[in-house]
């Protein structure tokens, strides 16, 4: 019999696979450390690291769906910015769960909530992710193809891009409904993944999590944004850096956050090959960063649209709108241009 074992959690496998019987290996190591997380500094700073993402990343993406979502003109843009924040915002709103089960080292929610928990986390990641591509691809094909663009981009298809990109990310999620499970061993309760019901089941569900949530994505948002940069440069559109630097900081900010994460959960398949308290350690560290991005969506996104200082003097509601406000008007001129310019060229011919 196999069990696989989380020691924490936000949407992350801290699985450590144990055969021969029903004690997990770690057991008698777990329970001599019961209830120290606040003695200990590591445990403590990731603690403080979660609650400062939860705080920001609420109160952020709140902040983002309300002017978005009731604040401003339905765009395709806002649209894109909506679904992300509410996404991002339904993430953070499930972050006390996890911090309190990292501060309590037990859980204390049930099975259901076990179940639930774990699924809309990974629910929200995968859609969080999803439309981070769909950003890209969309940027992407309004600077190559700006008069189809200009004729085709509605925020009718939006949302049903918005609504494919969620309904795959419930697919991939339900792994999470399927495996979880709560247990207690001498009256410490756990929440975690049984995979003893399929075999390889650990391995398919680790690797297909890292080729939808990040290869993939990853490989079109570098892609999108490599085209983007070569008709900014080709065009000559861009009069200053600042386009390419925000999207510099919109690939690094995926890469940074999501690549420790798939690693050591990939390195945990055959853990028994490596230190148990570094791949812990890396685990929860890793989904710390992966977390990190909830909050950093909203800052990358919209508070970079224009120049902090003017934001800075102005209102919130103001630095909102300004920013998110101002792809759409960018775009909207290169449209308005590149449509211009392809009717002279449609007279010489």
């Amino acid at each position: 019999m196999e069990f696989s074992y989380d020691y924490s959690d936000y949407y992350t496998d801290y699985n450590y696979t144990v055969e021969g019987n029903d004690t997990p290996r770690e057991e008698s190591t777990v329970f001599q450390h019961q209830s120290t997380c606040l003695k200990e500094v590591v445990c403590v700073s990731l603690i403080v690291v979660s609650v400062v993402i939860f705080l920001l990343g609420f109160c952020g993406n709140a902040l983002v769906i309300w002017i978005s979502g009731f604040k401003m003109k339905k765009t395709v843009n806002t649209t894109w910015y909506l679904s992300l924040a509410i996404s991002d915002f339904v993430f953070c709103a499930f972050l006390p769960f996890s911090i309190t089960n990292m501060a309590m080292e037990k859980w204390i929610f049930g099975r259901f909530m076990c179940k639930f928990t774990s699924s809309v986390m990974f629910l929200n990641m995968f859609s969080s992710i999803f439309l981070l591509v769909v950003i890209s691809v969309d940027r992407c094909v309004s600077v190559t193809f700006p008069v189809w663009a200009q004729n085709h981009r509605t925020v009718k298809k939006a949302s049903v891009v918005v609504l494919m990109s969620w309904l795959l990310a419930i697919v991939l999620s339900l792994p999470s409904v399927i495996f979880r499970e709560v247990s207690t061993h001498m009256g410490r309760t756990i929440c975690y993944n049984n995979y003893t019901l399929y075999q390889h089941s650990h391995k398919i569900v680790a690797v297909s999590r890292f080729l939808a949530g990040f290869i993939i994505p990853f490989a079109v948002i570098i892609i999108s944004y490599s085209i983007i940069i070569l008709r900014l440069r080709t065009n000559r559109m861009a009069k200053s850096s600042k386009p390419l630097k925000v999207m510099s900081a919109l690939v690094a900010a995926f890469f940074i956050c999501w690549l420790p994460y798939h690693v050591f959960v990939l390195l945990e398949l055959s853990h028994q090959n490596y230190d148990n308290g570094i791949l812990i350690a890396g685990l929860k560290i890793g989904t710390s960063l992966a977390a990190a991005n909830s909050f950093l969506n909203p800052v990358l996104y919209v508070f970079m649209g224009n120049d902090f200082k003017k934001k800075f003097k102005s209102s919130v509601l103001s630095k909102m709108e300004n920013a998110m406000g101002e792809e759409g008007r960018t775009t909207s001129r290169y449209l308005s241009r590149s449509s211009s310019m392809d009717g002279r060229a449609s007279t010489h011919i």
